[in-house]
């Protein structure tokens, strides 16, 4: 099995489950080799119901309809590869992988979101990922407000054989990254995945710190950070689009990892994202293991989704 049949496998067992649109069989939608006229309609519905949020579903719709009256939907197998071209064309545009060019050492890739959404679990991830690729990690916690955060994110440290940089609790976050980045910068390092706080998207306060955090990273390099990824719920829908368009206005994301694939059979704010931010979707999470975390794969994706 190849590495992308693999991908493809593993989100169909994870997501692919329950009566959604990810199941259902397109064969309802037609009497008689003949689509119904409710057909796209009820097929918008299910999206929504799946989080693919309005705009989407509406863009979406609009193709398919579309391609009914040009006469290229008339059996089951023309729906299907309608819903695929269409998805593709939605979802091909932002699936682009994180991309740490040799020439940025160390390379700082901030990692915000809110509390409760896998955001350690995530970095923890990373730094195995990329460890894994070869690279020097270096975490370093910038969450010092949560109790246990620190605690919490050494474990995944430890788990990853990284090296994490922290200070005691209530410490200021800008001061660890700081003083993180020039660690990182004396030992070598290549890569700097910075924790920050978990804070809700409409603190303004807790925005600012984020921005002072930047601030300060940019004395050691003007263009830090250089990736700035907001890491999102997939179970929490369109409130996972609403922290992403906040986020965004505050900070200027750069990249957005969903995780907890695996806890939904919706999965659908993908596309939500898509239509509204056009950001990057850099990975997605299928579990709780050190290795479950994937680049996203628009094609896969898809394939998961409606394959066969």
């Amino acid at each position: 099995m190849s590495e992308k049949q693999g991908f493809i496998a593993k989100l169909r067992k994870n997501i692919n489950r329950g009566d959604s649109w990810l199941t259902y069989d397109l064969n309802r939608l037609f009497t008689a080799d003949k689509l119904n006229e409710n057909a796209i309609d009820e097929l918008g519905d299910r999206l929504l119901l799946a989080d693919a949020g309005v705009e989407a579903t509406e863009w979406l719709t609009e193709q398919l309809t579309a391609d009914l009256r040009a006469g290229r939907i008339k059996n089951e197998a023309q729906l299907r590869a309608a819903l695929k071209k269409a998805l593709l064309e939605l979802l091909q545009p932002i699936a682009k992988p994180l991309v740490i060019p040799p020439y940025i050492k160390p390379y700082v890739l901030f990692v915000a979101g809110v509390n409760g959404v896998g955001k350690t679990t995530t970095i923890g991830k990373l730094a195995f990922r990329f460890k894994r690729e070869g690279r020097h990690v270096l975490i370093a916690a910038g969450d010092t407000f949560r109790a246990a955060a620190v605690e919490q994110l050494t474990t995944w440290a430890e788990r990853a054989g990284v090296q994490i940089i922290s200070q005691g609790a209530g410490a200021d976050s800008a001061s660890v990254i700081y003083d993180a980045v020039q660690s990182a910068k004396s030992r070598g390092a290549d890569l700097v995945i910075a924790d920050t706080a978990g804070r809700l998207h409409t603190q303004s306060h807790l925005m600012e710190e984020l921005r002072k955090i930047r601030r300060v990273v940019q004395k050691h390099d003007p263009y830090a950070p250089h990736e700035v990824m907001l890491v999102v719920d997939a179970t929490t829908g369109q409130n996972a689009l609403n922290q992403a368009l906040q986020f965004h206005e505050a900070i200027g994301l750069t990249g957005i990892t969903i995780t907890k694939l695996d806890g939904t059979a919706k999965g659908g704010v993908l596309l939500a994202i898509a239509r509204r931010l056009a950001l990057p979707i850099r990975f997605i999470g299928l579990g709780e293991g050190i290795e479950d975390l994937e680049p996203f794969d628009a094609e896969g994706y898809v394939e998961a989704l409606i394959g066969e």
